[in-house]
């Protein structure tokens, strides 16, 4: 019995981690209440388009993952 309630348990944490990795994509015209932004992070690319992931707390406190394309950190115009 111990190693059923032990197996339930193992298969919902990892329904859970499956869940928090998601990020609602960001789409033209989407209407996002921000808060706070809690982190931004931006894989390095150079100059091309990535996919960067913003975490946020909303105007009700709950936190929110979201992804949006952008250029890459390493280009600049001078």
């Amino acid at each position: 019995m111990n190693k059923l309630i032990w197996i339930a348990g193992l298969a919902l944490s990892a329904q859970l981690a499956y869940a928090a990795d998601e990020a609602k994509p960001y789409k033209y015209g989407d209407t996002l209440d921000i808060a706070e932004v809690i982190s931004i992070d931006v894989p390095a690319g150079g100059c091309e388009v990535v996919t960067a992931r913003m975490t946020y707390v909303d105007s009700k406190g709950e936190t929110h993952e979201t992804t949006y394309l952008r250029q890459g950190p390493d280009c600049h115009d001078f």
